[in-house]
C-alpha cells in the first residue's frame, strides 16, 4: 500500500505525521486531566530552563550576523535560523547585501571561531611554519596542526560577505567584502589586472607579461602550438611567485626603487590565475597553484573568481598530482630557480607532464638581450641563467620548439627510447630507481628522470595515446586499457559512467539549485574514484576538484586526468590546502566509511564547513548508520539537513544526506573582549 506522505522536495520537508506524539508516548485517555496537566507542567519547565540557558554568555559575540530564508532586506538570529531550518530545506540564495546586527546566538557544541580566523588555513598557518627549516622554503610547505591543536569551531565569513557573481561575470569581478585585500591594487597599479572600484574588485585581464590582456597573450601562445584541436586539455600554472634568495632580492628591490622599476619587480606572480581563467573559454582546464601569501591572497582571488587553484609551492616535496597528468605547464615571471638544486623543479615538472606535453616559459631570462635593462640584471647573469635552464631541459630529453619575443616553448618526448640510447653521449640525468611515479603525498622530490612506460617503437606514445577533447572524457583511459589500475576494466569504467549520469540526475531533482546553470561554480568531490560525478556535470558552467584520498584502495587520480579532468591527492584526516569558503558544493561519497577508525568524523565535517561557502550545499552518500551519525553533527553545526532515500528506493542501506550551510558572518565590528575558540 502506497504511503500517504508526500515526496521530499528540495525546498520543503515532508509533512509531519498527524498522530499526536503525546498520546503515542503516553497511552492515557484524552479525558485524563491529571496526566495532561503533568505534561503541560513539563513543557513549561523545559521552556523556562531553555530561557535560562539562552541568557548565559556565549563563545562568540552576540552581534553575529546570521541570515537565512529571508526574502526581504532583513536578517535573523541563529535561534531563528534553527527554527527556519526545521521548517524547510532551501537551497536558494536569499541573503542580501544590507546586513544588520542580530541580538542573540544560540549556544552550539561547535561555536563560531573568533573573527580573526576568517582566512584560517590550518596546514599553511604562518605562525606554525616558522618552526620549520628555511632551506629550499620547506617552511612554506604543508605543516598541519597536531591533534591537540585542532580547532573545534566554525570559521566565520567576513562581515558583509556576499555570494560570488555567477560565471562568467565572476572571472572579471569579485566582491571586496569577500576578499578584503587592497594591497594588490597598489602593487599592481600599472599592470592593469586588478582594480578596486567601490564594493568590488575588477580584473581587466592585464599583467606584466600580458600588456594587451591575458587573451592576447594566450593568442600569442596559440600561434606557436595548437590550442584549438583538443590535444591540450589539462594545464598547470607554476607561476607561484616564490621569493627564494631573500638578500639578493632585497638588493634588487633597492635597485628597482632607485631606478623606478618597482612595479615591474612586483609583477612576478601568477596574476591571480588570469592565464587559467581565459584558457577556460578554450576548453582547457588549468590548475593554478601558489604559496599562501598573507598580503596578496592570490589563490584566494583565483577561487573567488571561479578558477581552479590550490595553495602549494615547489620546495622539497612532490606536487600532489600523479605522473603524466598535464598536457601543458606554464611559468610567467614566477621567480622559480629552475636550474638550482640539480634542476629538481624542472624535473618535477617533467614528472607531471604528459609524454609530448609542452613547457612554456615567459619572462626572465627569455629575451634577455632586449629586456635586461628593465630587469636591472647583468647580461652575464641572465645569459648564464638561460644556459643553465637549457642544459636541464636537454638532460630531460626535451626539445626546444621555439623562442619568440618573450615566450619560449619546450616539448617532452613521447617516449624514452632515444633518451636511453643517447644517455651516455648527452649527459642525460640518470633514471630513477624502481618506484611509484604517481606517489605524491609528502613524497620527496628526486634529481633523477622519471621512467615512462615502455614502448616498442619510436612512434609509440608511452602509456598510450590520449583521445582529443571532448572525446577524451568518455574514451577508455589508457591506464585502464593497459591494466595498470588494479581491478578496473573497460566494462567497469563504462558502467561507472552510466551510474553517475543516473545519480547526478537524481541529485538535481532533490537539490533543484544544482540543476540551475550558474548557481554553483566551484565543486569538490571528496572521493572521486573514476571522476564520474564530475564527468556527469561537464556540460554545466562549473568545475570539479576531484580528490583521490591517499587512503583509497586504488589510486585512480591518473585515470581522472586522462579523462581531461583535474584533481589532487588528499588525506581527509588533515585540512585541505585551500582558503575558507572555496567551494559552492561538496560531494562526499563513502568518505566517512573510508575514514572510520582513522580519524574523528567531526574534524572532517568541521573542515568541510571551513571550505564551504555560506549557503553552499553538501551531499553525503554513505551507509544509513553513518548518515544518521553525520546528521547529528551537522545539526549541531547549524546546517539545514535532511536524509533522503537512495535513488534506487528506500530498501537500499545507502542513504543520502542533503545539507545547506546557513548564511552567517563575523560581526560588523570586533570588541576587545571577544575571544576565539580554543582547540578542545
Amino acid at each position: 500500500m502506497a504511503s500517504s506522505t508526500p515526496p521530499y522536495q528540495a525546498t520543503s520537508k515532508p509533512a509531519k505525521p498527524t498522530t499526536n506524539a503525546i498520546f503515542t508516548i503516553f497511552p492515557f485517555k484524552k479525558t485524563n486531566l491529571c496526566s495532561l496537566t503533568f505534561i503541560v507542567f513539563l513543557c513549561i519547565a523545559s521552556y523556562l530552563f531553555g530561557v535560562f540557558q539562552h541568557d548565559h554568555p556565549r563563545t562568540f559575540s552576540s552581534t553575529t550576523v546570521v541570515d537565512v530564508a529571508c526574502t526581504s532586506d532583513k536578517t535573523v538570529t541563529a535561534a531563528a535560523a534553527d527554527e527556519a531550518g526545521s521548517k524547510s530545506l532551501d537551497f536558494s540564495t536569499h541573503h542580501v547585501a544590507a546586513d544588520v546586527e542580530s541580538t542573540a546566538v544560540k549556544r552550539k557544541p561547535y561555536p563560531p571561531c573568533n573573527f580573526t580566523y576568517s582566512e584560517y588555513t590550518p596546514c599553511q598557518d604562518a605562525k606554525r611554519s616558522l618552526r620549520f627549516d628555511r632551506d629550499r622554503l620547506r617552511y612554506r610547505e604543508r605543516h598541519c596542526p597536531e591533534k591537540q591543536e585542532l580547532l573545534k569551531c566554525r570559521v566565520p565569513a567576513p562581515y558583509g560577505y556576499k555570494n560570488p557573481f555567477s560565471w562568467p561575470t565572476s572571472r572579471d569581478q569579485v566582491w571586496y567584502a569577500n576578499v578584503p585585500h587592497k594591497e594588490l591594487t597598489v602593487e599592481k597599479a600599472v599592470q592593469n589586472w586588478i582594480r578596486y572600484e567601490g564594493d568590488r574588485f575588477r580584473f581587466p585581464g592585464g599583467g606584466t607579461m600580458f600588456p594587451n590582456g591575458a587573451d592576447a597573450y594566450i593568442d600569442d601562445i596559440g600561434k606557436l602550438i595548437n590550442l584549438k584541436d583538443g590535444s591540450i586539455r589539462t594545464a598547470i600554472d607554476t607561476g607561484c611567485g616564490v621569493r627564494f634568495f631573500y638578500f639578493f632580492l632585497l638588493l634588487l628591490l633597492l635597485l628597482y626603487l632607485i631606478n623606478k622599476y618597482i612595479y615591474t619587480f612586483l609583477g612576478m606572480t601568477i596574476h591571480v590565475a588570469s592565464w587559467g581563467a581565459y584558457l577556460l573559454s578554450r576548453n582547457i582546464m588549468t590548475m593554478s597553484f601558489a604559496p599562501r601569501d598573507t598580503h596578496e591572497a592570490q589563490v584566494q582571488f583565483a577561487l573567488e573568481r571561479g578558477v581552479p587553484a590550490l595553495i602549494g609551492i615547489l620546495a622539497s616535496k612532490r606536487l600532489p598530482y600523479p605522473s603524466r597528468a598535464f598536457d601543458m605547464a606554464h611559468c610567467s615571471r614566477c621567480l622559480i630557480p629552475w636550474s638550482k638544486f640539480g634542476g629538481v623543479y624542472l624535473i618535477e615538472v617533467d614528472r607531471v607532464l604528459r609524454p609530448g606535453g609542452y613547457w612554456i616559459l615567459s619572462g626572465p631570462p627569455i629575451n634577455w638581450k632586449n629586456q635586461y635593462r628593465g630587469w636591472a640584471r647583468t647580461k652575464k647573469d641572465l645569459n648564464d641563467e638561460q644556459i643553465s635552464i637549457e642544459e636541464v631541459a636537454k638532460s630531460l630529453c626535451w626539445k626546444k620548439l621555439v623562442e619568440r619575443n618573450d615566450i619560449a616553448i619546450w616539448q617532452k618526448p613521447i617516449n624514452h627510447l632515444n633518451c636511453k640510447v643517447n644517455r651516455k653521449l648527452t649527459q642525460n640525468l640518470p633514471f630513477c630507481p624502481a618506484h611509484d611515479p604517481d606517489k605524491a603525498w609528502y613524497t620527496e622530490m628526486e634529481t633523477c628522470l622519471t621512467h615512462l612506460p615502455e614502448v616498442s617503437s619510436n612512434e609509440d606514445t608511452a602509456g598510450g595515446e590520449l583521445a582529443k577533447w571532448p572525446a577524451r572524457l568518455n574514451a577508455i583511459p589508457p591506464r585502464i586499457l593497459t591494466g595498470s589500475v588494479g581491478g578496473i576494466t573497460a566494462e567497469i569504467f563504462q558502467q561507472n559512467c552510466e551510474l553517475w549520469k543516473k545519480r547526478v540526475s537524481y541529485y538535481k531533482k532533490v537539490n533543484n539549485q544544482l540543476g540551475q546553470p550558474g548557481r554553483y561554480r566551484n565543486l569538490l568531490d571528496m572521493n572521486a574514484n573514476l571522476g564520474g560525478f564530475a564527468a556527469a556535470l561537464v556540460d554545466d558552467p562549473l568545475w570539479v576538484m576531484n580528490v583521490v584520498p591517499v587512503e583509497a584502495k586504488i589510486n585512480t587520480l591518473g585515470v581522472i586526468f586522462e579523462r581531461g579532468l583535474i584533481g589532487t591527492y588528499q588525506s581527509w584526516c588533515e585540512a585541505m590546502s585551500t582558503y575558507p569558503r572555496t567551494y559552492d558544493l561538496i560531494h562526499a561519497d563513502s568518505v566517512f566509511s573510508l575514514y572510520k577508525d582513522r580519524c574523528e568524523m567531526e574534524d572532517i565535517l568541521i573542515e568541510m564547513d571551513r571550505i564551504l561557502r555560506p549557503e553552499g550545499s553538501v551531499i553525503i552518500r554513505d551507509d544509513v548508520d553513518v548518515v544518521v551519525k553525520m546528521k547529528k553533527i551537522t545539526d549541531a553545526m547549524n546546517w539545514d539537513s535532511r536524509i533522503v532515500d537512495h535513488e534506487d528506493g528506500p530498501h537500499e542501506r545507502e542513504k543520502l544526506l542533503f545539507a545547506v550551510k546557513l548564511y552567517w558572518t563575523a560581526p560588523a565590528s570586533s570588541s576587545s573582549d571577544q575571544t576565539g575558540s580554543n582547540s578542545s
